[in-house]
């Protein structure tokens, strides 16, 4: 197991740099760099981002063309060597190449640089936004595989029952709703929309946060999650439901389970000692693309919806300014986590199942 361990660890490392490279050739392709944004903010032609959102902005100032002999689009009237200045500020006085590897250089000295926009240090940045994606990424998974297992078990046990019928219907309806759609639908009916107004729409905590005692910061805290982490458990909960369903019902068929009632073992036994052990596998494997799925991307949307910032949205406006290092620094950061807890699940299958060899594996 060790050779396995660090030969994965060893493969992260050109694992991590041809990501690097793919994502910074694409970046370098789309339009509208940071000196590109800098200079229109200067020359008051900067867009909003509610704007580009909504498609809006028909009435505001226009950009406007291009300088002849600039490469970027609203440096008309900038002196060539202000514009040259802006340049350097941001590092484009250099070559793409070589601004690659100096990234990768600072990088690997673990220095992510600081925002464009913003003036703070990336890991700064990120730090802020942690807690918020932590606490939606985290609770969000504990409480899908605490519900969703048991249920998937006990549907598969009474397939075709009455139990089953019904709660599959209500996975089917669950499956079916986007997460933000019901973050809305919670919205209007439990925090002020347009019926009860049990739950707030806004932050992670209330303002008085830090006045409260221990025990009222806990409920405080709670009383903020509740709406957010039911919008997206929804999808998550009806897919690992369906998912751990199957995989029992694909166990139970097998001959040895069978041959272990035809010995006389209990029910339970067999389902919890053999079953379980041999169908937990594959629920197993989706759970680190589960969890950083919700921690990084898939809480966009409900971090939007419900004033809550986060990792989602922290990236998604350094995408929308172009804020190269944000970007760069946290897809650095991310993937590396990422690589990380995908080797983290391959042990873990080691732990349910020690017929797993994965030292025997070539490559």
């Amino acid at each position: 197991m060790l050779a396995y361990v660090v030969r994965r660890l060893l493969l992260i490392i050109p694992t991590l740099f041809g990501i690097m490279v793919v994502n910074f050739v694409v970046i370098q392709a789309a339009p509208g760099g940071p000196v590109e944004q800098m200079i229109a903010e200067i020359s008051g032609t900067a867009v909003a981002s509610t704007a580009r959102l909504t498609g809006g902005g028909g009435d505001g100032p226009r950009r406007p063309a291009q300088e002849p002999g600039s490469q970027y689009r609203g440096a008309q009237g900038l002196d060539p060597r202000f514009v040259a200045e802006i340049e350097r500020m941001y590092g484009f006085d250099k070559p793409a190449g070589e601004r690659f590897f100096l990234m990768l250089g600072n990088y690997i000295r673990l220095d992510f640089g600081k925002s464009f926009f913003s003036d703070k240090s990336v890991i700064g940045l990120i730090g802020e936004k942690l807690p918020v994606s932590i606490s939606l990424g985290l609770w969000t998974t504990l409480l899908t595989y605490l519900i969703s297992i048991p249920l998937g078990i006990r549907k598969a046990v009474r397939d075709g029952s009455s139990f089953d019928v019904w709660t599959s219907g209500v996975v089917i309806v669950g499956s079916a709703i986007p997460s933000f759609l019901f973050a809305i639908l919670l919205i209007v009916l439990f925090a002020g929309g347009s019926y009860l107004n049990w739950f707030p729409l806004r932050g992670l905590v209330s303002d008085n946060w830090s006045d409260l005692s221990w025990p009222m910061r806990i409920v405080d805290y709670f009383w903020h999650m509740t709406l957010p982490l039911l919008s997206l458990m929804i999808g998550a909960f009806a897919g690992l439901t369906m998912l751990t369903k199957n995989s029992f019902l694909d166990e139970i068929n097998k001959q040895y389970v069978v041959t272990a009632r035809a010995k006389g073992l209990t029910e339970r036994r067999v389902l919890y000692h053999h079953v379980f052990r041999n169908s937990m596998l594959i629920v197993i494997a989706g759970f680190p693309g589960a969890f950083i799925g919700i921690l990084f991307t898939g809480a966009l949307l409900t971090e939007i919806i419900f004033s809550l910032d986060g990792l989602g949205l922290l990236g998604y406006e350094a995408a929308l300014r172009r804020d190269y290092p944000v970007m760069f620094g946290s897809l650095f950061i991310f993937t590396l986590l990422g690589l990380v807890v995908k080797l983290i699940s391959d042990l873990t299958y080691v732990l349910v199942d020690p017929r797993i060899d994965f030292e025997g594996r070539a490559g």
